[in-house]
């Protein structure tokens, strides 16, 4: 087993034995490294003043560089990758980078702490994507704060930074980048100890089966978004962690005729293009899901796995009916996704199990799907209610129909009994006002900072009629596409 953790920090080789598992890259750069241009603002992932840049080697032995929250970033899964900050945009002339030189020709900083955030999410895309539209540019910094600017001279930066007469030095150097991190790669599994704590990443599924057996009680980590927060949030200790995030196996998105499989390892970034072009609501509800930042870390099988009630992907994956994979001591076992969830904070996973894969059927071509996500923010929030319908009609009537809901019950649910109430009937006005009569009567939510009970119980019953005008009267969602574009 290999005993050190390995990375590049810029173009310097980085060399750990004895590493905290659940120290963060934030403050190894702050506290050990003397790297402070990177800041902590939240230590929860959401207002990007710690934004760093990784370089991973894709499948073919390409450099992908993504921006990532280095506060709930957990040191010892650098491991392979190339960790770049602040402090590497600086030229041996002196010259500012493209992302920081529009940022003070646009003038998008004043006091400054946010700043070196910004200027890294505006790297990361200038090393990724060739003069992204408006809409994506506002993607990207939907996870980097501002207190004191605005945005509207960030948003220009972004598009000014690509006129300028550049060659990026990281892009130049990237064939050098990509020999030096194959020659860090592992066979076998990463095993570190710090005092009486220890952490595993397995490269295969093979030791993660392994490592599992031997601590069942282990904590699986994945991309840290959730599990990133137990420890600077609610300062948990964790004393055997289990990274998955090196599981070759629990990569690679492979399509089929009838369905789209799924690694658990799959990052929502990487997931979001296939997914949005076989399903387009659910594209635009991951465009939502939390922020650039965190979907480039977070993964649908750590999404799914947690379990959260006011998770947005499962009710989605729900009402498609896609299935699990688990795999454990005993093999391989399937499951409907929904009988996944037990209780709150309670999983049909038993000891020494993880979520191998995720299957989702593709839509037939009779079927239709809609998905909707209610919350107080555009960008960035968490659902008061996530809900998605999938019916097919035959000669008027309801052949089949599911659903899938959020944060109206404790845990991911679908609602059987409006489901049966529709199950046959004409798809007309009569028989969607019963289902909402229902549908308004099946749960029973809470009622929290999101949002009150009755709030929640009214709007699930207005979704379905959402869903029912939507796909009656085509011409409705399109007046509503123009209008959201318009504004």
């Amino acid at each position: 087993m290999t005993q050190a953790v390995r990375f590049l920090l810029g173009d310097q080789p980085i060399e750990l034995h004895d590493v905290d598992p659940t120290q963060t890259v934030l403050q190894w750069l702050r506290n050990d490294a003397g790297r402070r241009g990177s800041k902590e603002g939240c230590a929860e992932g959401d207002c990007g003043a710690c934004t760093v840049v990784l370089g991973r080697v894709d499948d073919n032995d390409r450099m992908v560089y993504r921006a990532v929250n280095a506060c709930i970033l957990f040191m010892p899964t650098l491991d392979g990758c190339q960790l770049l900050t602040v402090e590497h945009l600086k030229t041996a002339d002196g010259r500012l980078h493209p992302a920081q030189q529009a940022m003070v020709d646009c003038h998008g900083s004043q006091c400054g702490f946010c700043t070196p955030g910004f200027v890294m999410s505006l790297f990361a895309l200038y090393l990724s994507e060739d003069r992204p539209s408006r809409q994506r540019i506002n993607d990207v910094l939907a996870g980097n704060l501002c207190r004191c600017t605005g945005y509207h001279p960030i948003v220009n930066a972004a598009s000014l930074m690509y006129d300028y007469d550049w060659q990026d030095p990281t892009l130049a150097k990237a064939s050098e980048t990509v020999a030096c991190l194959v020659s860090m790669r592992r066979s076998d599994t990463l095993a570190l100890t710090h005092g009486a704590r220890r952490y595993f990443a397995p490269v295969d599924i093979a030791g993660l089966a392994t490592a599992m057996a031997d601590y069942p009680e282990a904590t699986l980590l994945a991309g840290g978004t959730d599990v990133g927060l137990w420890v600077t949030k609610r300062h948990m200790t964790l004393d055997t962690v289990i990274y998955v995030g090196d599981v070759a196996e629990l990569h690679g998105i492979k399509e089929t005729d009838g369905a789209i499989e799924i690694g658990a390892a799959v990052t929502h970034s990487d997931a979001i293009g296939v997914l949005a072009r076989h399903f387009p609501d659910f594209g635009e509800l991951l465009r939502r899901f939390a922020s650039t930042l965190i979907r480039n870390s977070s993964t649908v099988g750590g999404n799914i796995a947690n379990g959260s009630p006011i998770g947005d992907s499962m009710p989605v994956l729900i009402a498609l009916g896609a299935r699990l994979t688990l795999r454990g001591p005993d093999g391989a076992r399937e499951m409907p996704i929904e009988d996944y969830y037990i209780d709150y904070g309670k999983q049909d996973r038993r000891p020494g199990e993880f979520v191998e894969r995720i299957r989702v059927p593709v839509l037939a071509t009779d079927e239709h799907f809609r998905c909707y996500k209610i919350s107080k923010r555009f960008d960035q929030d968490i659902s008061a209610v996530c809900a998605a319908f999938k019916i097919r009609v035959e000669d008027g009537r309801v052949a089949a129909i599911r659903t899938g809901f959020g944060g109206v019950a404790a845990t991911p649910k679908r609602a059987v009994s409006t489901e049966a109430a529709l199950q046959g009937q004409p798809w007309n006005e009569a028989t969607a006002t019963a289902a909402e009569a229902v549908l308004a009567k099946e749960f029973s939510p809470l009622t929290d900072m999101r949002a009150s009970e009755q709030y929640r119980r009214l709007v699930t019953s207005r979704l379905l009629r959402k869903f029912y005008i939507e796909t009656t009267q085509p011409e409705a969602r399109t007046r509503v596409l123009e209008d959201e574009t318009e504004a």
